[in-house]
C-alpha cells in the first residue's frame, strides 16, 4: 500500500512510502530536498522493518532545525504503523 505524508520542517515538502507485508518497506519517495541524501536514505531503508527505521531515523537534526529528512520519514513510519 502506498502512502503520502506531508513534511515539516524540511526542504522535502512530503514523502511516499511503499509498504509490504508486516510493515517492510518496499519503496521510498521524498518529493524535493536534497537530491542525493533523499536518494541514500531511501535505498538504505528498502527492505527493512519500519520500527527499525524509526529506531535509527528518529530525532536526526538537519543542522540547526530541530528535524530533518530522515527524522519526518521516522514520524510518517510512525503514523502508518500506529506508534
Amino acid at each position: 500500500m502506498t502512502y503520502s505524508y506531508k513534511t515539516k520542517g524540511t526542504c522535502a515538502g512530503a514523502i511516499e512510502i511503499d509498504m509490504g507485508e508486516n510493515n517492510v518497506i518496499e519503496n521510498v519517495r521524498f518529493i524535493g530536498g536534497c537530491k542525493g541524501n533523499t536518494q541514500g536514505i531511501s535505498a538504505l531503508v528498502k527492505g527493512m522493518d519500519a520500527k527499525d527505521v524509526i529506531d535509527r531515523l528518529s530525532g536526526i537534526r538537519c543542522g540547526f532545525k530541530p528535524t530533518s529528512c530522515p527524522d519526518q520519514l521516522s514520524k510518517a513510519l510512525k503514523e502508518i504503523i500506529g506508534e
